[in-house]
């Protein structure tokens, strides 16, 4: 009997030696993933600030033949870049990459009086927000809190949202959206959160609650995907239409916009404690974990459902002459990012979100989605796309792709220390 429980001892201390083994070998082929992605970055970004002089001109995405691509001020990616810049700064510590990062973030100041976006939250949160946590420059709190003033502007308390796109038609023709809003406007309400916090004055937070409650209403489906855009009356605030401009069909679940949806809910939850949108959040990811569209390597297609029946394209779709199972990288760096803050949410049963984030997280790291130095426009992650329907940077390198890479591997990093 002695000897049976002698063997059982041993047998646990074993598994327990073993254990602790694979737990530090996994830990440390993670920092050995970090540190390479990083030095990646570097390198890629060294090159694109050798060729990027103009201030005026921020990387978006690629041109063909390898060239970059540049948009202007007014574009709702310009933040991205100089976010990428402060994420690497945070990583290596070295000063020549705050010194460009400042240069870029400042070069965005007069963005924050732009009233004619939703986006100022990516533009100015991405840019100035890092830059504020980062130097606590209190000039640079005080441009968020204008962008803040500016952003709310847009809201319609009729609706409960603030409105993101001005008028336009919708993809048959037949429908005007006076009043659109869409998922990826839950990404802008941080700026929002953050401006309550530094200013003392609720009313940014509760026009973001009031925006994240209507949204989850009527942008969430009972199975917890999405719709990508909502169409308000302005006068009564009812729902007259849910449709797609970037998605497969009006009733698909378009990938980015689920990934927004992921992260809107994970960060609507942290800065207001409010378990609905923790569930939220949740459901929309067990959504996008549990889908059997969604590929072995956890990488998605455009969209959950294209090709698929019950599903029909109100765009110019011609299934015989093009492949339409294209992926987005960028989906899966933003899900990424959002996984590890949201595990760290829910105790025990947060294992599986973090697992789930690391595995992409690995995948985005090999050759297949990673580039070489030199290539990919210089630019990190390759295989995003913008939008199909627009025929638009399909299977390309895409700005926030990189940014959403970038803080998924600072966000695993801090809590695997």
């Amino acid at each position: 009997m002695k000897a049976v429980k002698r063997n059982g001892f041993l047998s646990a201390i074993l598994l327990m030696t073993v254990t602790v083994i694979i737990a530090f070998s996994n830990k440390k082929d993670g920092k050995n993933l970090v540190a390479h992605s990083f030095d990646i970055a570097g390198k890629q970004y060294r090159l694109m600030l050798d060729q990027t002089n103009d201030l005026t001109r921020y990387p978006r995405t690629s041109a063909g033949e390898g060239d970059t691509k540049y948009v202007d001020i007014s574009d709702w990616t310009g933040g991205f870049w100089p976010g990428n810049l402060w994420y690497v700064f945070e990583y290596t510590h070295d000063t020549a990459w705050k010194t460009a990062a400042i240069k870029w973030t400042e070069s965005l100041e007069q963005n924050q009086f732009n009233t004619a976006h939703h986006d100022l939250g990516f533009m100015m949160y991405c840019s100035y927000g890092n830059a504020y946590r980062i130097t606590h420059n209190e000039k640079y709190k005080d441009v968020l809190v204008q962008s803040a003033k500016s952003l709310i502007t847009r809201y319609n308390p009729m609706v409960g949202c603030i409105k993101s796109w001005n008028y336009r038609k919708s993809w048959d023709g037949k429908t005007e959206w006076h009043y659109p809003v869409i998922i990826d406007n839950l990404m802008n309400l941080e700026l929002l959160f953050f401006a309550s916090k530094a200013t003392g004055d609720p009313v940014y937070k509760n026009i973001a609650i009031r925006h994240a409650e209507t949204t989850m209403k009527n942008h969430i489906r009972p199975d917890y995907s999405s719709y990508h855009v909502v169409n308000y009356d302005t006068v009564d605030g009812k729902v007259l239409d849910q449709q797609t401009c970037q998605g497969f069909a009006d009733n698909s679940t378009w990938a980015r916009g689920q990934a927004w949806g992921i992260y809107g809910y994970t960060m609507i939850y942290r800065e207001t404690g409010d378990k609905r949108f923790l569930t939220t959040a949740k459901k929309m990811a067990d959504f996008y974990m549990n889908n059997q569209n969604l590929p072995a390597d956890k990488v998605p297609y455009w969209d959950f459902n294209v090709n698929q029946k019950g599903y029909i394209a109100q765009w110019d779709y011609e299934p015989a002459k093009t492949n339409y199972k294209i992926r987005d990288a960028s989906a899966a760096a933003v899900v990424c990012s959002a996984l590890f803050e949201l595990s760290g949410y829910l105790g025990q049963e947060g294992k599986k979100y973090k697992d789930f984030a690391i595995s992409s997280m690995k995948t985005l790291s090999t050759a297949n989605y990673l580039a070489e130095p030199g290539t990919n426009a210089f630019f990190l992650l390759k295989h995003s796309v913008g939008s199909f329907p627009h025929n638009a940077e399909i299977d390309v390198p895409i700005v926030y792709a990189d940014y959403y890479y970038l803080e998924a591997l600072l966000r695993y990093q801090k809590i695997e220390k």
